[in-house]
């Protein structure tokens, strides 16, 4: 994987709680998913129409005349507004648009508008356990502070310290993992007033489009690079289950190397060991290096597309590894559906 290790002592260690501690029921309620719907504002009568008028706006148009004027009304309640005028289940969150520009109209399709624009919703992330500290990153999905990453950046974690693109520091919780998807999900500790991210619809994405990346590779937080998505549906086999964070041998962080991971038949950044799942993977040549891991892969409108999870690298030392541009992100539809699980605890619970 993409994440960076450093050894017990090379940095300070955070305070923080259990791996899987219960999530409280007052937090999954300050959710964004389905805000209350406000009041829409006292109006002045208006003048009568002509009666012919009236005719004219009866029937089809009449609705969507009238639905026009209510989503103007109520502002940040439209999407709800308009759920409940014509029956859709359409969730009002923006963290779950599937087609959203994010980047303003002037800088549209360009890296440094996308980077602007997504940047406060990306993380680093640093976690500590019996093996040392790992840092990787992470993508905020909700305002009060839950964080998707991967599973191997969190794993085994006796406490976990996340820092925002505006250098604030939290402590955080494990919600929920899911070993077999390399996700998970974490929670910020009395966080509010953040940026959520905007998740997209990776069953949209073709090969060949430009996208971005935004993560602390090597403990460097808020780093942007940008590349093309170079392939889709790509096997990409990762160690799972508990003691995820020191499986691997020489290539993996508990040896001092990259978080291993085959790929193509053959072992990449150490021997993942017996216990692996499979995923398939979004491949691009945006640079990943290790401390990757976790965070967000970009289309040029700022949508998520996938979770940055693995990096080639033929070396065996973290000192000597690099992008050599074949990097590989977990598909953003299959975090929205593993969701609901990772709230729950996720499938390891």
């Amino acid at each position: 994987m993409t994440e960076s290790f450093r050894r017990s002592g090379e940095y300070e260690n955070p305070q923080g709680h259990g791996q899987h501690p219960a999530y409280p029921q007052q937090q999954a309620s300050a959710s964004p998913v389905n805000p209350e719907w406000p009041p829409p504002p006292i109006y002045q009568p208006q003048p009568q129409e002509p009666s012919n008028a009236r005719k004219r706006a009866r029937g089809p148009m009449a609705l969507l005349a009238a639905v026009a004027i209510v989503a103007a009304a109520i502002g940040g309640g439209t999407a709800y507004g308009i759920q409940e005028l014509t029956g859709t289940s359409t969730a009002a969150s923006s963290s779950t648009t599937s087609a959203t520009n994010v980047v303003p109209a002037s800088q549209k399709g360009t890296v440094a508008g996308v980077a602007k624009a997504v940047s406060p919703s990306i993380v680093e992330i640093n976690a500590s356990s019996n093996a040392g500290e790992s840092t990787g990153s992470g993508v905020i999905i909700t305002t009060d502070g839950e964080i998707i990453t991967n599973n191997h950046v969190v794993a085994d974690a006796s406490s976990v310290k996340v820092t925002t693109s505006t250098g604030k520091s939290y402590k955080a919780r494990v919600i929920g993992t899911d070993s077999k998807k390399d996700l998970a999900l974490i929670k910020l500790v009395n966080a509010s007033g953040l940026k959520a991210a905007t998740l997209g619809n990776s069953g949209n994405v073709q090969v060949g489009e430009q996208v971005v990346a935004i993560g602390s590779p090597e403990g460097l937080t808020g780093t942007v690079t940008s590349g093309i998505v170079s392939a889709l549906d790509r096997d990409v086999t990762v160690a799972t289950g508990d003691g995820q964070q020191q499986q691997g041998g020489q290539g993996g962080p508990g040896g001092g190397g990259d978080w291993p991971f085959e790929f193509g038949g053959q072992q990449f950044n150490g021997d993942p060991g017996s216990s692996t799942t499979t995923y398939k993977a979004i491949q691009t040549d945006a640079s990943l290096n290790p401390g990757n891991s976790g965070g967000a892969l970009i289309d040029m409108n700022g949508n998520i597309i996938g979770i940055n999870s693995a990096m080639y690298s033929a070396a065996q030392s973290s000192s000597d590894a690099g992008s050599v541009g074949l990097g590989f992100a977990i598909p953003i539809n299959t975090v929205k559906s593993d969701l609901s699980t990772l709230r729950a605890g996720g499938s390891d619970s």
